[in-house]
């Protein structure tokens, strides 16, 4: 396919997938500037707690299979829609009781639609921007970097904003996903889902399961993932366990969403002119082990240091993290059932950390294992830089 030029028809398809992803982390990342004050609210343990960032996580790997099918079925636009309304409904839900059980299951419903999203516009990507899908991607990375910025920054605002209600704090989120359907519909005409379903016989589609690549790939999505969630989740309270308040510790939570925005957006481009993944990825290794052991062994000023370093390397990680199953798909097809794979492996694998978290604090009432299992995390995607290496 030849290279497009950037008509205004094919912005507005960009600006849809920027919006589509600005949906895809709040409903699990607005969790975490409110983790003590639900904890209370709710009367439950951390290990409960933790079960709400874990459950769409996991969500996210056992349905991302599903995108597959649920593409062919009713095309991306339509695939698309459906799932960004499930976003619409369970954050919607949330405004209106206060409860563990409905957090539970809204949370559910979040990872679900989330891990659809996925590997349907990676896939809708590669087979629209064949010459451009890295910047692309770096714009729908960006788009997600935005919205855990957005829901780090503002969900602790809208709390304080409505009379201290959590409810309506995290029910805001509806809106968003409102105005990305809305946008979605509009941009998207029906005929692009024709041209995806298309299937060419011609072409051979290697089976990701059967490849080692795929699977050390698939390891390293984990390992990142887990840092994300994890981090998004316990760095108020981490921060808070310090002797910082609510204030400061969703403040320096605010500024590291901020620089991983902006390196979501950045890297992908600067990876347009030094494009060696491995390369990108020593060094976030190095800065990352770094950062944490700052957060771990240090207080004051040097915390900022830490979190910024952190959102550096959380910046970088995840779109190489999209981009390496891309990088070996030979095909569209091949794009859907690699991506899809690696997503629903790794999320399932991310899933495990945040609650092995709580239930460490819960037995040790310090947070030594969380800065130690960060630390071993950075390390564990070192080892997975060199098996990729070895191509």
């Amino acid at each position: 396919m030849a290279k497009k030029h950037w008509t205004l028809s094919l912005t507005f398809v960009v600006i849809s997938i920027f919006f589509v992803a600005l949906n895809m982390r709040p409903a699990v990342t607005g969790i975490g500037p409110l983790f003590n004050v639900l904890m209370t609210s709710l009367h439950v343990s951390n290990t409960s707690m933790s079960f709400l960032t874990a459950i769409p996580v996991f969500c996210m790997g056992l349905f991302a299979p599903l995108a597959v099918p649920l593409q062919r079925k009713m095309g991306t636009k339509s695939a698309i829609t459906l799932l960004v309304a499930i976003l619409v409904v369970a954050n919607g839900l949330r405004f209106f009781q206060a409860s563990y059980l409905l957090l539970i299951v809204t949370s559910f419903a979040a990872g679900l639609a989330i891990a659809m999203i996925g590997p349907i516009l990676n896939a809708y990507i590669k087979k629209k921007f064949p010459e451009r899908f890295t910047t692309v991607v770096g714009i729908y990375s960006f788009g997600i970097g935005v919205g855990a910025t957005l829901s780090a920054a503002l969900t602790v605002t809208f709390y304080q904003s409505f009379s201290n209600s959590w409810t309506i704090a995290l029910g805001m989120w509806s809106i968003l996903a409102i105005v990305a359907l809305v946008i979605w519909l509009a941009a998207i005409p029906s005929e692009h889902n024709e041209q995806l379903q298309q299937v060419t016989t011609s072409e051979e589609v290697r089976n990701p399961w059967t490849s080692r690549r795929a699977w050390v790939i698939l390891l390293y999505f984990g390992l990142q993932t887990s840092l994300f969630f994890s981090i998004m989740s316990w760095l108020t309270p981490l921060l808070q366990d310090k002797g910082l308040s609510l204030e400061a510790s969703s403040a320096m939570l605010t500024i590291m969403s901020i620089v991983q925005m902006i390196g979501n957006m950045a890297v992908p481009i600067l990876m347009e002119k030094w494009p060696s993944r491995m390369a990108w990825l020593l060094v976030f290794s190095f800065v990352g082990v770094i950062g944490f052991m700052l957060l771990w062994l240090t207080a004051g000023i040097y915390l900022w240091l830490a979190v910024l370093l952190i959102g550096i390397v959380l910046s970088g990680l995840f779109p190489i993290g999209l981009l390496l199953p891309l990088d070996e798909a030979k095909n569209d097809q091949e794009a859907t059932s690699w991506s899809s794979m690696v997503l629903a492996g790794g999320f399932m694998v991310s899933a495990i950390i945040p609650i092995l978290i709580g239930v460490c604090y819960d037995l040790t009432g310090n947070h030594t294992w969380t800065y130690l299992i960060f630390v071993l995390l950075m390390l564990g995607i070192l080892v997975t830089t060199g098996l990729l290496r070895k191509k």
